[in-house]
């Protein structure tokens, strides 16, 4: 659910609804109706939303649930660490 999704990325960020409503220049009474599924964010919010905790538009409409992880400004070696950190992760996961 879109309303799940917004509030669990924004806590994720440590930002308060206020601070996320300037953010996107609306008011924190929006954020809220969003989070609590009074209302949906349009479409231009939901791709600002997306941009804003990094996650793909359909991740945050519920469509798909696999998180995406930007790997913008890393090098090559970085990102080698990161995915052999998902890799290990998961490995251990699976044992557990």
């Amino acid at each position: 659910m879109v309303a799940d999704k917004i509030k669990y990325l924004r806590e994720e960020k440590k930002i308060t609804q206020a601070e996320l409503a300037k953010i996107l220049g609306i008011t924190r009474s929006s954020v809220n109706a969003w989070e609590m599924g009074i209302s949906v964010p349009s479409t231009q919010y939901i791709v600002e939303l997306a941009n804003i905790f990094r996650v793909s538009t359909d991740f945050l409409l519920g469509i798909d649930n696999n998180a995406t992880i930007s790997t913008e400004g890393l090098s090559d070696e970085d990102i080698k660490l990161v995915y052999g950190i998902i890799e290990h992760l998961k490995r251990k996961n699976d044992t557990v």
